[in-house]
C-alpha cells in the first residue's frame, strides 16, 4: 500500500505558506521536527500521568464555566431562587448563586458534578501515578528535581481542591473552614495572629470565599500550570524511562513515535477521560449542597467528611489523645497541632528529600532510565506499603462515626483499634512486603536456573512422577535478569595504621548501617555460571525441552496450553 507523502497533499501544499512564514520568523523547524517524533513507551503504567494531566484539562474548562456565574461574597441575601425549600432563608451570595448554578444555568448541576468529580480523579490519578514512579525507582538520577516539582504539583493540588470544596459557602463547606480554622490556630505563638492574617478577622470573618476564590481560579491553578509546564519539559529532556528488557539500554527509549502513534492515543484517552468523568457526573451525586443548607457558625453537619485526600488529617486528629497544656497566656494544642500540622509537613519533608536519602545510602551516583521491578528493591517497596498503610488506618479514622453508625459498632473501640493500628500496622505491612518481594525474587531465580513449569506430568523409569521444565525464551530471561546486583557499603575503619582517627568514619559507618539494612535480604541474580550449570543438568530431565514444540509454553491447571 502506497502512501502520499504530507508535503504532496493539497492540505499539506496550502499549509506551506502559513507554516513557512511562521518558521522564518520564529525558527520552530528544527526544534519541532526534532521533538515530533519523540519516542513514548507503550506501557499502562505510563498513563497515570495521562489521567491526572487531563483530568486537570477538564477541570479548567469547566472551572472556567462556573467562573461565570459564581459570585464568590458573603454578603448576605434573603434567597428568592427556583429551589422552593430555602425560599426565604438567609444566605451569602457564594452559597446562592451556587444553588443558581446548579437549578437554573442549563447544564450548571451537571458542570458542577463533573467538576468535583474531577479534582477527585485528579488527585487520585496523581497519587498513583506518584505510586508507580516511587515503587519503579523512577526518581533517581537524573530525575530527582522532577520529583521535587511532581511533590510541589501533589501539594498544591490538595491546597486547590480544599479551596474549591469551600466556595459553595454550605454548611459542610463551612464546617471543613472551621477544621482548618483549629489548624491554624493550634500553631504554638503565632497561631491566633495567622487566623486573623487568614480569615481577616475572627472565624469566619468575610474576606475568606473572596481569598479563597482568587487563589483557586488564578494563584493555585497558574502555579500548577507552571509546574506541569516544568515537568514536562524536563520529561522532554531526560526522556522517558521504560522497563528492562531486550533491545532496551539506559542510553535509549524503545517505543512510538510523538506523530501518529502517540498523538493519536493521547487525543483519544483525553476523550475516554472526560467522557468517563461526565458519566460519573451524570450518574452518581456529588456533593448536594441544597441537602446541607448555607453555614451557620453556630451549627454544624452532623457525620460531616471532607473530600477522600483530606479524610487521612481529619482520621489523624481524631485518634490523637487529648494532649493540651497551658504556658502562661499561652494554650499548646498538641492534638491538633501534632497530627495535622506537624504531620502534613512531615509527609512532604519524606516524599522531598527521599531520592536524596536513598542516593546517599546507596552511593549509587549512576544516571538510571531503566525503571525496577519493586519486588528488586524490597526494603523501599515494604516501606511504600507501610506509608499506605498508615495512611490507609488514619483515613479510616477519619470515618470512625459513620463505621459505627452504619454497622452499629462501638465508636470507642473503633478509635482505639486505629490508635493501635497506626503503630502496629505499618510494621506488619512492611514485614510482609518485604518477605513477599523476598519471595518474588527468589521465584524468579529459580525460574531463571531452572526453567518454566511446562504442565506435563512424566513418569520416569522407576516409577516416580515429576512435571518436566523448559528454560525461558531469551528475551523473558534477559528481562528477568536485566538489574544491577546490590552493592552492600562497607564500614570503614575508625584509625589508620598510623592511630590516627578518621574524622569521616562516624558518617560513613552510619552510612554503611543504612546500606546493609537497605539491601540485608536483597537475593542477587544468578552468575553465569548457575546459569550454564543449570542448562547442563537440563539434558537429564525425563522430557527434554528439546522434544517440546517452538511455540509451546505450557498448558495450564486445566490443560489449556498458555503462552508468555
Amino acid at each position: 500500500m502506497s502512501t502520499t507523502p504530507l508535503k504532496d497533499t493539497k492540505f499539506g501544499q496550502k499549509a506551506a505558506g502559513p507554516v513557512g512564514w511562521l518558521d522564518d520568523r520564529l525558527g520552530l523547524g528544527p526544534l519541532v521536527k526534532k521533538n515530533i517524533r519523540k519516542v513514548f513507551p507503550d506501557h499502562w503504567s505510563f498513563l497515570l500521568g495521562e489521567i491526572a494531566l487531563w483530568s486537570f484539562v477538564v477541570l479548567l474548562l469547566t472551572g472556567t464555566f462556573l467562573a461565570i456565574w459564581y459570585q464568590p461574597s458573603m454578603n448576605e441575601i434573603t434567597y428568592n431562587g427556583s429551589y422552593e425549600p430555602m425560599r426565604g432563608l438567609e444566605m451569602s451570595q457564594a452559597y446562592a448563586s451556587t444553588l443558581d448554578i446548579s437549578f437554573d444555568i442549563r447544564g450548571g448541576l451537571l458542570m458542577r458534578q463533573i467538576h468535583h468529580w474531577s479534582a477527585a480523579l485528579f488527585v487520585a490519578a496523581m497519587m498513583a501515578h506518584m505510586l508507580r514512579v516511587f515503587f519503579t525507582g523512577a526518581y533517581r538520577k537524573p530525575r530527582e528535581l522532577n520529583w521535587l516539582i511532581g511533590v510541589g504539583l501533589f501539594s498544591l493540588a490538595l491546597i486547590e481542591g480544599f479551596a474549591g470544596y469551600s466556595l459553595p459557602d454550605d454548611l459542610l463547606s463551612g464546617t471543613g473552614l472551621r477544621f482548618v480554622d483549629g489548624l491554624i490556630r493550634s500553631i504554638p505563638i503565632v497561631g491566633s495572629y495567622l487566623e486573623y492574617f487568614v480569615f481577616g478577622g475572627e472565624f469566619p470573618g468575610d474576606l475568606i470565599i473572596a481569598r479563597l476564590y482568587m487563589a483557586h481560579i488564578f494563584l493555585i491553578p497558574g502555579l500548577l500550570l507552571g509546574l506541569i509546564a516544568a515537568h514536562m519539559l524536563l520529561l522532554v529532556y531526560h526522556k522517558h524511562t521504560q522497563w528492562p528488557g531486550p533491545g532496551r539500554t539506559e542510553k535509549n527509549v524503545v517505543g512510538y513515535p510523538m506523530l501518529p502513534v502517540y498523538a493519536a492515543k493521547a487525543g483519544g484517552f483525553f476523550f475516554i477521560v472526560f467522557g468517563f468523568t461526565a458519566l460519573m457526573a451524570a450518574f452518581i451525586q456529588i456533593n448536594p449542597i441544597w441537602t446541607y443548607g448555607p453555614y451557620n457558625p453556630s451549627e454544624v453537619t452532623a457525620g460531616s467528611q471532607p473530600d477522600w485526600y483530606m479524610g487521612w488529617v481529619e482520621g489523624a486528629v481524631r485518634i490523637m489523645p487529648n494532649w493540651e497544656f497551658t504556658i502562661g497566656p499561652e494554650t499548646f494544642s498538641l492534638n491538633v497541632f501534632i497530627p495535622a500540622v506537624l504531620l502534613m509537613g512531615l509527609l512532604f519533608t519524606v516524599l522531598a528529600i527521599w531520592p536524596f536519602a536513598e542516593r546517599w545510602v546507596t552511593r549509587d551516583n549512576a544516571e538510571h532510565h531503566l525503571l525496577q521491578r519493586p519486588r528488586n528493591a524490597p526494603t523501599r517497596t515494604a516501606l511504600g506499603v507501610a506509608g499506605m498503610t498508615f495512611y490507609g488506618v488514619c483515613w479510616i479514622a477519619g470515618g470512625n462515626d459513620i463505621i459505627a453508625l452504619k454497622f452499629n459498632l462501638d465508636i470507642f473501640v473503633i478509635t482505639w483499634l486505629c490508635r493501635i493500628g497506626v503503630f502496629v500496622g505499618p510494621v506488619i505491612a512492611f514485614i510482609v512486603t518485604r518477605r513477599i518481594c523476598i519471595s518474588l525474587q527468589r521465584k524468579d531465580n529459580e525460574t531463571l536456573l531452572h526453567g518454566y513449569e511446562t504442565g506435563i506430568i512424566v513418569r520416569s523409569p522407576d516409577g516416580a512422577y515429576a512435571e518436566a521444565h523448559a528454560p525461558l525464551p531469551a528475551d523473558q530471561a534477559f528481562t528477568l535478569s536485566d538489574r544491577k546486583r546490590p552493592q552492600v557499603l562497607e564500614a570503614p575503619e575508625t584509625e589508620d595504621e598510623h592511630g590516627v582517627r578518621n574524622p569521616a568514619s562516624r558518617k560513613e559507618r552510619l552510612r554503611a548501617w543504612f546500606s546493609r539494612k537497605f539491601y540485608e535480604h536483597d537475593l542477587d541474580k544468578p552468575t553465569v555460571e548457575e546459569v550454564e550449570e543449570a542448562a547442563h543438568h537440563h539434558s537429564d530431565d525425563p522430557y527434554p525441552a528439546n522434544e517440546l514444540p517452538e511455540d509451546f509454553s505450557g498448558v495450564s491447571e486445566t490443560g489449556v496450553p498458555k503462552s508468555h
